[in-house]
């Protein structure tokens, strides 16, 4: 007997604000307050518009969002921590999720605010409502048709192919899938 459909909502398709756009765009510079507007569109239609500011400067920092929602105005603070990095220069920054408390990268609005994903747990990436079959297939077709984007890294202009002599790892990963859809095709 066939499983009920749950439809699930996606989380590639919700509203998300991500800390790598974030450094992008230029709002996590030290000792700074910046605000600004993240719009997002959809079919070069404007589907939606918040307004950030970015506090680096106090003693604990924070981006403040605000926006409606359903007519209702949605004004609140989440918290921003810096952890030391891995290579032990600089630092790495997270959000601190107002509903879970946890460390992320990326806050997703499914209801009214913008939490953690581990806050919404009926929700899924699309990658994980494909069958086992379709995964399988998606899998072998990319190796085909994803070779245009393989050359576009190998030959994009910061491309490092050696490092002190020898091959980096990136360049070869990526030999290696050049050749397996060259030999596909």
């Amino acid at each position: 007997m066939a499983k009920f459909p749950t439809f699930p909502t996606l989380f590639d398709d919700v509203l998300q604000v991500s800390l790598s756009d974030l450094k992008k765009w230029g709002y996590l510079k030290p000792e700074q307050f910046n605000s600004g507007t993240i719009t997002w569109s959809s079919n070069g239609q404007k589907t939606a518009a918040i307004g950030i500011a970015v506090n680096t400067r106090s003693e604990s920092p924070y981006l403040e969002l605000d926006y409606t929602h359903n007519g209702q105005p949605v004004n609140y603070r989440v918290q921003l921590v810096t952890v030391p990095a891995n290579i032990g220069k600089g630092s790495v920054w997270y959000f601190l999720c107002p509903h879970t408390s946890r460390r992320c990268r990326i806050l997703y609005s499914v209801g009214a605010k913008f939490l953690h994903r581990s806050a919404y747990p009926g929700c899924m990436y699309e990658s994980q409502t494909y069958s086992q079959k379709n995964r399988k297939l998606f899998r072998f077709y990319e190796k085909v048709f994803n070779s245009d984007k393989l050359y576009e890294q190998l030959y994009s202009k910061h491309f490092r192919r050696t490092y002190a002599g020898k091959p980096t790892k990136r360049f070869l990963k990526l030999m290696q899938k050049i050749g397996e859809s060259e030999r596909i095709s």
